[in-house]
């Protein structure tokens, strides 16, 4: 079972709704150590202090606020609990906004949201009146000593949960010159052709981090002594006119037999085609040495 982050109630006018949360989701990356050259040895950070000339104890710190130049005010995590807002407990549901009206560039990190013991049928009930109005809900939620505004959405299987940013975090997009862009009626359509010709039901599990693949492949190549082969890079020429690109990438859409070789007749010359298999190499190193991760 996953672990719980957050423990309290979901709260809609008078129903009260005991609910635990749990990550959602976790980001999965290869993570390299810094090393000293010279020796290869792990290079650490250690908690120094300069005053007292030595190292501490994670048990030793406290939490202070500067509020001039080398002047703090401290505060302990007993006084830090004091001041937790309602919301620390209390997830209270302020409004239902329509789905489709929520725009994903305000979601941050996602959770689940499940109910505890004696609150199933109330968390039942919110999340098929949700589904089958298409609403989400807009809640407050203090968590990780912040306050966060959350958007709860129904699921498949559950209810999920979404820290929002706050406006004032959202950057502003630079203007996208357009004015004075005149887009021709058949360019449009074949535009939405191709977008029809690329349409597929959404599946997130087919795709993958090929540079984490590469990433791993290398590692396993340097543990064996072997060279790992370069990944060819496309050639991207300039579009010069737009109809004949579209009515191409239609063509080749519509005979994807065609395709392997027209793509292998674009790869940069002089450059091997990218290879799972790994050619070994004679190495100066002695074997059996074990590289740093």
């Amino acid at each position: 079972m996953a672990t719980s982050v957050w423990k309290g109630h979901l709260t809609f006018g008078l129903i009260s709704i005991p609910v635990h949360m749990s990550a959602a989701a976790r980001g999965e990356r290869i993570s390299f150590n810094q090393l000293h050259k010279v020796c290869h040895s792990r290079l650490k950070q250690p908690l120094f202090c300069p005053v007292c000339n030595r190292n501490v104890e994670r048990s030793e710190i406290v939490k202070g606020y500067e509020y001039e130049k080398d002047q703090y005010v401290l505060f302990s995590e007993d006084e830090l609990d004091k001041i937790e807002p309602a919301s620390a407990r209390v997830m209270e549901i302020l409004e239902f906004v329509k789905l489709d009206e929520m725009d994903p560039l305000y979601f941050d990190s996602s959770y689940y949201v499940a109910p505890e013991e004696g609150g199933v049928k109330a968390y039942q009930l919110l999340m098929q009146a949700m589904k089958e109005s298409g609403y989400g809900a807009i809640a407050k939620l203090t968590m990780h000593q912040r306050e966060h505004i959350v958007i709860v959405r129904p699921g498949s299987k559950g209810m999920t949960l979404h820290t929002m940013f706050y406006t004032n975090e959202i950057r502003k997009a630079d203007a996208i010159p357009g004015e004075k862009v005149e887009i021709k009626e058949q360019e449009k359509k074949l535009a939405e052709q191709l977008i029809q010709s690329l349409a597929a039901p959404f599946q997130p599990e087919k795709y993958r981090d090929e540079y984490q693949e590469n990433v791993k492949g290398m590692i396993s190549a340097k543990l064996k002594g072997q060279e790992v082969t370069e990944v060819a890079q496309p050639h991207m020429a300039p579009v010069i006119d737009l109809m004949e690109a579209l009515k191409k990438s239609l063509a080749e859409k519509q005979a994807p037999a065609a395709a392997p070789a027209a793509a292998a007749s674009n790869a940069p010359v002089g450059k091997k085609p990218p290879a799972r298999a790994l050619q070994p190499v004679p190495v100066a190193q002695k074997k059996g040495k074990k590289a740093a991760g």
